[in-house]
């Protein structure tokens, strides 16, 4: 019994002493034959963002424009690059015609949604999370978003007077489109975006990745660093390859 128990502690010993290296090997070959358990990658959730005007319906100020007769209306934000200093413009003319929030809305009854741009948005939220980031209003833009399947909507805000007309606006912050871009990322989301604007190009710099959409080569020759698509099947596939 002596003996045993000798061989016994000499033989935990010997364990005991063996190299990390050895114990390893020994593990490696008793799993020979046995399938490996599949790797683990730990992706960001993500967030495809997209400009609302050019890109899912018409201008809008084009269509006031049209409306109403007059040219002064048709500066959009892919002609002028300083948001207030178009805005601001606008509302002079609107004040100078003595045209109401009430009558835009009327105008805008008609303005309806890009051809297939319900089909992509649909698309885009089978796939992601989806998110609209526009310098429009939510007094003009609320009721087209029933059109698009009532996506998310980050926009600003008009301010009125007594008589109904628009006597100013708040905007969510000065480059709100890329504040927003740059929470979320800090919030651990990878983001994607598509814009066809000078006010979409920090929104698009401060994504993960971006593509310009139905863009001027105006616009697009200013930033060249990004894929320019005039497709939503071609966007389509520019966000499955994101999404992989």
């Amino acid at each position: 019994e002596g003996v045993k128990r000798v061989l016994i502690i000499r033989s935990k010993s010997r364990v005991s002493r063996r190299k990390p290296e050895d114990r390893a090997i020994s593990l490696k070959k008793q799993l020979s034959g046995r399938p490996l358990p599949a790797k683990r990658t730990q992706m960001r959730p993500t967030i495809f963002v997209m400009d609302l005007e050019g890109c899912l319906i018409p201008e809008i100020w084009l269509h006031i424009a049209d409306k109403t007769g007059i040219a002064d209306l048709r500066k959009t934000t892919r002609d002028v690059a300083d948001y207030r200093e178009l805005m601001n413009g606008r509302l002079a003319v609107l004040d100078r015609h003595k045209i109401k929030l009430s009558d835009i809305q009327a105008m805008l009854a008609d303005l309806g949604i890009l051809e297939g741009a319900r089909d992509f948005v649909e698309w885009v939220r089978e796939k992601t999370e989806f998110i609209i980031l526009s310098d429009t209003y939510v007094e003009f833009a609320k009721p087209l978003m029933k059109g698009l399947g009532n996506p998310t909507l980050f926009c600003h805000r008009l301010t009125t007077n007594a008589a109904g007309q628009i006597d100013g606006y708040a905007l969510r912050s000065e480059d709100s489109k890329a504040d927003i871009v740059r929470a979320l990322k800090g919030n651990g989301f990878r983001i994607m975006a598509a814009g066809d604007s000078f006010n979409d190009s920090n929104m698009l710099i401060q994504a993960d990745n971006a593509r310009w959409f139905r863009a001027p080569a105006s616009i697009v020759e200013k930033f060249p660093q990004f894929p320019a698509l005039t497709e939503y099947q071609d966007l389509k596939n520019a966000i499955s390859q994101f999404l992989l």
